[in-house]
């Protein structure tokens, strides 16, 4: 290989390549190194895989002539497998991200990412016209046949080897009916495949972007889920949220575009995408030992876990169900690699004549405390009409001795739970406060616990009072 790349180089520019600098290797069997001489940088690469090649070489070639940013071909030997390409740097997305996350993501790192999903629908839309899909491989479309392949990529690759139980026909069932889910979306598109942030280089402030050789006609969802949901990048609901509508924006200037109907079929496309990417964890990590993958578990149960707290499973699906709850439960999946996820602390009130709260999607754990043995203000004229929150009510609990002794008590229990979850990577944690009515003991110990936990522990808290309409905040 090296003696194919310094003899191409040498062709190509006339003079000998001066330095020969190994790159660290990616998820496929290339390998990449820097070549440099005469002036001039350049990435030389080795594909073992003659199909490979030709999809990166091709596309490549059809993506620089529709003016978006890759890098151009500079030479290739297609005997020896062996080619040239321009040298986009060394600073991918996720490093430029990874570098300068604090408390919150910088403006800077955001500008990229704004302008790569504003790019994302030229490659999908005008770069996918008159591409020549023969290149693609192993299919040419991200079919039923390509979707049943990934998700027994993680059954077999992630489950067997992670030692998850489950079901061998009730999921195979249940991996069809998603199928049948999935393809009611439109595939007519460019399917970029491994849209992440490792694979978008930064220069100069602008991305740049490579490893699109997987790709192949499908539906428009899955690339902005990949992104969005790229495991180690771990970007905050609100921001995905914000790059979402971004790339939407973006979207509906090429194509006409039903929002509503895209954000029905984008919960599906980020699970199998996440579900993807695991069985590439599992591949690489459990079975082919390189440690570097196994990092990227805990967040990817992260992304699941916060995916199915915000909505349900686009389609029944029983056992496939069963199996992310196993995962969101594991403490042992969620410590690989070091991670250090961030814990969200549930806080609501409540009423008992209602009934008590379901953790549907936590983790089935943490706290009810019932406020019914402390004095009630509720039986007062003067404060039935107001609520926990109200400045009589909260004067009225703060002089009873009960109430700071309970308090005290809860606090510290909670606290204690809070130091456990973090230090097993769990990122969900429900405590909740009962009383007759849910107006007036439970939303007041609510909020002194929320307040307690946000200035002492430096968690975040969700706060709720469930007979009050709230939502959380």
């Amino acid at each position: 290989m090296e003696e194919s790349l310094k003899r191409l180089f040498q062709e190509r520019f006339g003079a000998p390549a001066g330095a020969f600098l190994p790159l660290p290797a990616d998820g496929s069997n290339r390998r990449l190194v820097r070549l440099t001489g005469s002036g001039r940088s350049v990435i030389g690469a080795y594909g073992p895989d003659a199909s490979e090649n030709r999809a990166f070489l091709g596309f490549s070639r059809h993506f620089r002539a529709a003016g978006l940013p890759v890098p151009e071909i500079l030479a290739e030997r297609t005997e020896d497998g062996v080619y040239l390409e321009e040298d986009l740097g060394d600073t991918t997305l996720f490093q430029f991200l990874t570098a300068r996350r604090g408390a919150s993501i910088p403006q800077d790192v955001l500008a990229v990412y704004e302008k790569a999903v504003r790019l994302l629908p030229k490659f999908q839309v005008t770069g996918g016209k008159g591409l020549d899909y023969g290149l693609c491989y192993p299919r040419a479309s991200f079919d039923r046949q390509s979707m049943l392949w990934d998700l027994n990529h993680f059954k077999y690759f992630f489950l067997r080897l992670a030692k998850v139980p489950f079901e061998e026909q009730a999921l195979e069932d249940d991996f069809q009916r998603f199928a049948d889910y999935l393809l009611e979306a439109d595939r007519d598109y460019f399917l970029y495949r491994d849209f992440q942030s490792r694979n978008i280089m930064v220069r100069d402030g602008s991305p740049w972007f490579i490893d699109y050789q997987g790709g192949r006609k499908g539906a428009l969802q899955y690339d902005i889920a990949s992104l969005l949901y790229d495991a180690k990048a771990d970007l905050p609901p609100e921001v995905r949220g914000r790059l979402l509508e971004t790339y939407l924006d973006a979207l509906s200037e090429l194509v006409p575009l039903d929002r509503k109907k895209f954000k029905s079929l984008f919960q599906g496309f980020v699970l199998i995408r996440i579900m993807q990417a695991m069985g590439t964890y599992g591949l690489r990590g459990f079975f082919e030992r390189k440690a570097h993958f196994l990092k990227s578990i805990p967040y990817a149960i992260h992304n699941l876990e916060q995916l199915l707290r915000e909505s349900e499973l686009p389609v029944p699906l029983p056992a496939l169900g069963q199996v992310f709850r196993r995962l969101i439960a594991s403490g042992v999946l969620r410590q690989f690699g070091g991670a250090s996820l961030r814990l969200t602390v549930r806080v609501s009130s409540f009423s008992y004549l209602n009934g008590m709260p379901q953790d549907d999607k936590g983790h089935g754990g943490g706290f009810v405390f019932d406020c019914r043995g402390l004095p009630n203000p509720g039986k007062h004229a003067e404060y039935a009409p107001l609520t926990g929150m109200d400045a009589p009510v909260i004067a009225f609990l703060e002089a009873e001795r009960d109430v700071k002794d309970f308090m005290e008590h809860v606090g510290a229990l909670v606290e204690r739970s809070v130091l456990k979850y973090q230090s097993r990577n769990f990122t969900d944690l429900m405590v909740s406060f009962g009383c007759t009515g849910g107006r007036h003991r439970s939303v007041y110990c609510a909020e002194l616990l929320a307040k307690r936990l946000r200035e002492k522990t430096g968690v975040a808290v969700e706060l709720r009072h469930r007979e009050q309409g709230d939502v959380p905040r």
